[in-house]
């Protein structure tokens, strides 16, 4: 099938979806569900081939990791579904409504956005996680997953087109890419495909922005800060860093950098070399750091770099502004955390540091669209559009302005003689 066709079908399922009530998308969920516990031994076997491929290839550990989908990660999606059902479908409400004049009223109401064209790196509960997603917030959508994944993506989309088809979805609602040749053309067809979501590199990301006409919703990298205020509890600091860095090394949410006031630096950072070192990561450190505690010296380079492994740069600062500036310069506008018993200087740091999540006395590791209940996340956001941070349900939907009238007409509201709107707030849903 050619890429037009796909995407013209895709268009076509969009509008069909839509208009679904809220129960025949969740029964499809439901039914989504138990295809993927019935296709266990089919997933699994799928995925075991890409791994040894992958393997063979000399794929890093950290993406190894991402590629893995065994009998846990099923059950992980399956459970993730479940919560999706369970959320409140965010198509459909009412965001404002407004009494023009009597009899026209008019209403803001959450739709669906369309067409959502995905491109996502090795990991296939991410193609689980972004077609329910999107099936949920009635939107169609066109996958592509790394090639490393190729046959456990085909497998998946496969199962959950089936099912979900078979429970009465529109034929077309999900399409699976197989080649980088297709990403390149996809770009190209913004009469079909209204929003792209990149998740990959940055010079992938960026090239996706460069390179199409439709908008771009995503994040380049993960370049996430833990800022150890002079004021933290050295205990709770530690425990966080640690957690941030090293619950899972190989996601865009975990800790690659770490600041220190210079106050503290000498007493906290031998605790902090001691707590890294006993999980095995890397330090790369500043001047002051380096002549604190014996570490590699840090270049330039470094913090820019989302490592996604075991390392770890460490820069002591001289106090608050500098950690503020230092994060808007080198970071990536992900998630930055501050650790401090003062609460001013956690205030000023979550409303001054320029990213689509920031924290106070807690791991990084939070910024995640299923730990904040927004049923597992299409991708992270750092951009300043209608959606930032984990992009859930409510960042797949967009509004559409309803206006509702017994044959009225403008030309009595102008002129010199012209009728004055009414303008009254109404405490009502859109009746249509």
């Amino acid at each position: 099938m050619q890429i037009t066709q796909m995407a013209s079908m895709a268009k076509a399922a969009g509008i069909q979806l839509a208009a679904l009530p809220t129960e025949r998308k969740d029964a499809a969920l439901a039914a989504i569900s138990e295809a993927l516990q019935q296709n266990r031994q089919r997933i699994i076997d799928a995925n075991q081939k890409d791994m040894a491929q992958a393997q063979s290839t000399g794929l890093d550990k950290p993406m190894l990791k991402r590629l893995l989908f065994d009998e846990q990660k099923i059950a992980q999606v399956c459970q993730g579904i479940k919560d999706l059902i369970r959320l409140p479908d965010p198509v459909g409400r009412t965001l404002y409504a407004i009494e023009l004049d009597q009899g026209l009223e008019l209403y803001k109401v959450s739709c669906p956005i369309g067409v959502i064209g995905v491109v996502f790196e090795s990991r296939p509960d991410a193609l689980v996680q972004i077609s329910t997603l999107c099936l949920k917030s009635g939107n169609a959508v066109i996958l592509k997953g790394g090639s490393e994944a190729a046959m456990t993506n085909q497998v998946l989309a496969e199962v959950i087109a089936d099912a979900s088809i078979q429970a009465g979805m529109p034929t077309g609602w999900i399409q699976l890419l197989h080649t980088r040749q297709e990403v390149s053309q996809i770009l190209a067809l913004d009469r079909f495909i209204d929003l792209i979501i990149p998740r990959g590199s940055n010079q992938f990301v960026r090239y996706i922005m460069e390179h199409t006409r439709i908008p771009v919703l995503g994040h380049a990298d993960g370049v996430c800060h833990v800022y150890i205020h002079q004021a933290a509890d050295l205990q709770k600091a530690i425990r966080i860093l640690i957690d941030s860095k090293c619950q899972y090394v190989a996601v865009c949410n975990a800790a690659e950098k770490c600041l220190i006031d210079q106050a503290i630096a000498a007493q906290v950072l031998p605790q902090i070399r001691s707590a890294l070192e006993s999980h095995g990561v890397e330090i790369r450190g500043c001047q002051r750091t380096c002549s604190i505690i014996p570490c590699s010296p840090a270049s330039e380079q470094d913090w820019y770099i989302e490592y996604l492994d075991y390392i770890i740069t460490i820069k002591v600062v001289d106090g608050l502004d500098q950690a503020i500036e230092h994060i808007n310069t080198y970071g990536s506008h992900h998630t930055d955390a501050i650790v401090t018993e003062d609460r001013p200087a956690a205030a000023r740091f979550l409303q001054m540091v320029d990213s689509a999540d920031v924290f106070w006395n807690c791991s990084t590791r939070f910024s995640d669209g299923y730990r904040y209940g927004l049923g597992a996340e299409v991708g992270i956001s750092t951009s300043k559009i209608h959606a930032r941070g984990p992009v859930g349900l409510e960042g797949l939907v967009i509004y559409k302005w309803k206006l509702i009238g017994d044959g009225h007409i403008v030309a009595p509201y102008c002129g010199p003689q012209a009728k004055a709107f009414t303008h009254r707030i109404l405490n009502r849903d859109c009746p249509l």
